[in-house]
């Protein structure tokens, strides 16, 4: 009847917000911290991974939380070989900056300017050498 139908809705409902609350708050700061710090983040496609080849959590964890963070638009998302990566967005990088309570000079590694010196224009080689 419309009880069932309206218990029925609140489970629905609800799933998503039960599911952010099993990840412990220090699991979920250790991903947003690798995440903020690299700018972004793979997991294999595997929910029983025991821990992340990167972050001492379990995978399922890490890749829960970025589905989250996928749909609010703090990532972008790509999937190859059974492989997720993981972007940050610009909004993603205001979002973590505020949840880890960071200064705006600290930046993401992918936003970090390269110590290398800039490429050879084309053709400023020896002539019939390749580089």
């Amino acid at each position: 009847g419309k009880r069932t139908q309206l218990t029925f809705l609140l489970l629905c409902l609800s799933k998503p917000f039960l599911f952010s609350q099993i990840i412990p708050k220090k699991n979920r700061h250790e991903i947003c911290k690798y995440l903020f710090q690299e700018g972004v983040l793979y997991a294999k496609k595997d929910y029983n991974l025991a821990k992340h080849p990167n972050i001492d959590v379990p995978n399922l964890q890490v890749i829960k939380l970025m589905q989250s963070f996928k749909s609010r638009e703090y990532v972008r998302e790509t999937f190859a070989w059974q492989h997720y990566y993981w972007y940050l967005t610009n909004d993603g990088i205001e979002y973590l900056r505020t949840y880890l309570n960071l200064p705006s000079e600290i930046v993401p590694a992918t936003l970090k300017k390269s110590s290398r010196p800039p490429p050879r224009p084309f053709g400023s080689g020896p002539p019939g050498d390749r580089p």
